[in-house]
């Protein structure tokens, strides 16, 4: 199946069951108005971030081609991007944590291409291209934290989440939805608020989805860097938010030494952050998520691990010793005195692999019921069955056409008829395959003769356990889209309208065409029918003053006016104080 999107030299690595969160940009859907908010929010960004961002941030901007003046196509940005080794691709809002992480391992950057309204200029709940864009993309450049970005993403993808977690991403990408629609009823807004917030405070103990998200939050996206006295931003959220750059800055809000403990500190996306973390450097930000994989049960394996992949109830591989790796929906897990897990079951669709491919043969139409296999060593036996060789297997009675016993030190009896046996490319052996097979533990049936073909699973222990199948071509839907779809704002006639005005100012000044009487001509328009609107007087106000016209003067009176209204006075303030250092450029 072709993809419905453009692909490229690091797109194009991306696999198919990603494909599905990919969307086709809306950029016919941008207004006028909405291109003049990029604009806005873009040259206060420059003019602001110069001061307190990170040097990365304005190289980036540069290096990945994006342009203050106007929204930036995702094809331009691709053909840039890939200089650097990275690409981006459009999605619809919030996609679940293991997608997007999965995305970044792949050093694709998912971009929410919606664009904030004018009413959340300083700060949108929802993600929008200008979070996405110009405050994840610049930093990338930097090629210490690019790694980073891809290290993130190749390791959270494994994390394991809780059952509560999606159902929080679901309540989150809803909020998030309603408050950036201007039509959104208040009733709904304030539920979705308030199911956000119960599931905040009754999530339980944090999974390592939660964790290693909170650890995103206040690096990739809440990061400062430097010094505690004396940080600069490299966060995307603060970044792209005119508004929590300038507030984070202030002795109000708290600066701590990044470290380990981030991973337990939650956050609300819905509020100013109370505190921020500070990085030294980049290189530190990966020295933090190593120690944090270290404590993953990608890591550590064992009980713990197949109890985490139980308990989140979704699709999760573990890796025995041998390199076996089993794939599926756990369901149980045996364990012994010593806490040592001694048989795994799953249930449903599961697939056997080896080196993250694969093995021929054990795919989910062959284990399309479930799987379950011992673990340990056996009874008496010194030797483990993944170390003997073939002269081994032969002394102790395992081989083709031997009706065997095999009783393992966790009490896990298997009795049958052995087939055959797969091995690695080194010799060592992964499965073996019995026939008119029963498997015990204790007076529990594990297995059933007529239940087919047994194929038990070799290894000593569980050494790794984590999310997602080993081999991605295993299962064929992986991860689910949303069934909350991003809001289509229904624009009024009178918004309409304004949006000509803007579009017409927007061909003027690019054109170079504009006159002292086409303004006149705007503003007057603007007096009559839209006066609460105070950003296009803005631009007709910049356009006046490098032009030199006489209307500059009531165009200024004007917007003093409208600081009146404490919705947009700080907005208007800013504008003019970039339009002062305009006046002396």
């Amino acid at each position: 199946m072709e993809a419905h999107f453009e692909l490229n030299e690091v797109t194009k690595k991306l696999p198919k069951h990603l494909h599905k969160f990919v969307v086709k940009q809306p950029y016919d859907e941008y207004t006028a108005q909405n291109q003049a908010v990029w604009r806005y929010v873009m040259r206060m960004n420059v003019d602001y971030l110069s001061k307190v961002a990170h040097n990365s941030y304005l190289k980036g901007l540069e290096k990945t081609g994006i342009s203050v003046e106007s929204i930036p196509y995702m094809a331009g940005m691709n053909r840039i991007l890939k200089e650097i080794g990275w690409a981006a691709v459009s999605v619809d809002g919030f996609i679940p944590p293991n997608a997007f992480m999965e995305f970044q391992a792949y050093n694709v950057l998912v971009i929410a291409s919606d664009m904030r309204t004018i009413n959340h200029i300083e700060y949108t709940p929802a993600p929008d291209i200008i979070h996405e864009a110009a405050g994840h993309a610049p930093i990338i450049a930097n090629p210490e934290y690019a790694e980073y970005l891809r290290r993130f993403g190749e390791i959270g993808a494994k994390a394991i989440s809780s059952s509560k977690d999606y159902e929080m991403y679901e309540a989150i990408r809803l909020l998030s939805i309603l408050k950036e629609d201007p039509n959104a009823d208040a009733r709904a807004v304030l539920e979705a608020q308030e199911k956000v917030e119960w599931l905040q405070n009754n999530l339980g103990e944090l999974s390592e989805m939660a964790q290693i998200r909170n650890l995103h939050w206040w690096t990739v996206e809440y990061g400062l860097i430097g010094t505690v006295e004396d940080p600069k931003i490299y966060g995307a959220g603060l970044l792209s938010s005119i508004g929590e750059s300038a507030w984070c800055m202030q002795d109000q809000v708290k600066k701590l030494p990044y470290t380990l403990e981030a991973a337990t500190m939650s956050f609300d996306i819905t509020k100013p952050q109370p505190q921020l973390f500070v990085t030294p450097n980049f290189a530190h930000l990966s020295l933090v998520l190593e120690q944090f994989a270290n404590k993953m049960a990608l890591r550590t394996g064992g009980l713990k691990g197949v109890q985490k992949l139980i308990e989140s109830k979704n699709l999760g591989t573990i890796e025995l010793s041998t390199g076996v790796q089993i794939s599926g929906t756990f369901t149980n897990v045996i364990s012994d005195e010593k806490n040592r897990p001694i048989y795994i079951q799953t249930t449903g669709p599961t697939a056997l692999a080896n080196r993250d491919k694969e093995l021929i043969g054990h795919g989910i139409n062959y284990h399309a019921e479930g799987y379950g296999s011992p673990i340990g060593k056996l009874k008496g036996i010194n030797i483990p069955i993944e170390n003997m060789s073939p002269r081994d297997l032969d002394a102790y009675g395992i081989y083709e056409g031997k009706q065997v016993i095999l009783e393992f030190e966790g009490g896990v009896k298997v009795e049958g008829e052995v087939i055959t046996g797969t091995r690695d490319l080194k010799g060592k052996i992964l499965l073996i395959s019995f026939k008119n097979c029963t498997v015990t533990h204790g007076d529990t049936l594990l297995f059933h003769p007529d239940w087919g073909i047994y194929d038990m699973a070799v290894g000593v222990e569980v050494v790794s356990a984590y999310a997602g199948p080993a081999d991605v071509d295993s299962f064929e839907d992986l991860g689910k889209v949303s069934e909350t779809k991003t809001h289509k704002i229904d624009y009024s006639p009178s918004d309409k309208e304004l949006y000509k005005l803007y579009h017409q100012v927007r061909e003027e000044r690019e054109a170079g065409s504009i006159t002292e009487e086409k303004i006149a001509v705007i503003f007057e328009k603007l007096t009559k029918s839209f006066s609460n609107d105070w950003l296009l007087p803005l631009e007709l106000l910049e356009l006046s003053i490098d032009k030199g016209y006489k209307i500059q003067k009531h165009l200024k009176e004007y917007l003093e006016r409208l600081k009146s209204n404490k919705d947009y006075k700080t907005l208007i303030e800013n504008g003019l104080h970039l339009l002062k250092n305009y006046e002396r450029a």
